[in-house]
């Protein structure tokens, strides 16, 4: 027998979801519904970045990551060449102000996306948020997605109460 044990888990169809934390010691990926919050530690590999993006497209191709930057106007055309789609744009003193939505349905968006991101890492750690129309299902659709990268693990479950939010007893059996 192996020393890997399966994890059930379960969500309460009774209580309703607040949030769907799951990751690693280097990635934490914290799910509500509209959003998923992404933390990539500073030693979080490119091969986990591109999984953790793959894997989101592959659950919702709606979700989009926003960016907002200020560029030259010449670099507004390089973003979009790169599937970043403009979103809006204003002259500032400094360049162009401009946001982009960056669809999940591209891969190339995501692959130019993913590079952005391993290169923030090499200074500081980063916060991805994506904005997606996922519930219950497709969080734990997500969980399922993401239970292929090694090392991850559910980390919480969070539900609405009346008066408080309160963490659920998480099932776990080998």
């Amino acid at each position: 027998m192996g020393q890997k044990s399966s994890k059930e888990y379960e969500i309460s169809p009774n209580l309703s979801l607040s949030s769907f934390e799951m990751g690693r010691d280097d990635v934490n990926v914290v799910c509500t519904y509209g959003k998923i919050s992404i933390w990539f530690g500073r030693q979080a590999p490119d091969i986990v970045i591109g999984q953790i993006l793959l894997g989101i497209s592959n659950i919702d191709n709606s979700a989009v990551h926003e960016l907002e930057l200020i560029c030259d106007f010449d670099e507004i055309m390089e973003y979009e060449s790169h599937g970043y789609v403009l979103v809006s744009y204003a002259k500032s003193k400094n360049g162009y102000r401009t946001t982009f939505n960056v669809p999940f349905s591209s891969k190339k968006a995501l692959f130019h996306l993913a590079g952005s991101i391993t290169e923030e890492l090499k200074d500081k750690d980063t916060i991805l948020d994506c904005y997606w129309t996922g519930d219950d299902s497709d969080i734990m659709r997500l969980y399922e997605e993401l239970s292929n990268i090694e090392g991850w693990k559910l980390k919480g479950i969070n539900y609405k109460d009346d008066a408080k939010e309160k963490q659920s007893d998480i099932i776990i059996s080998d």
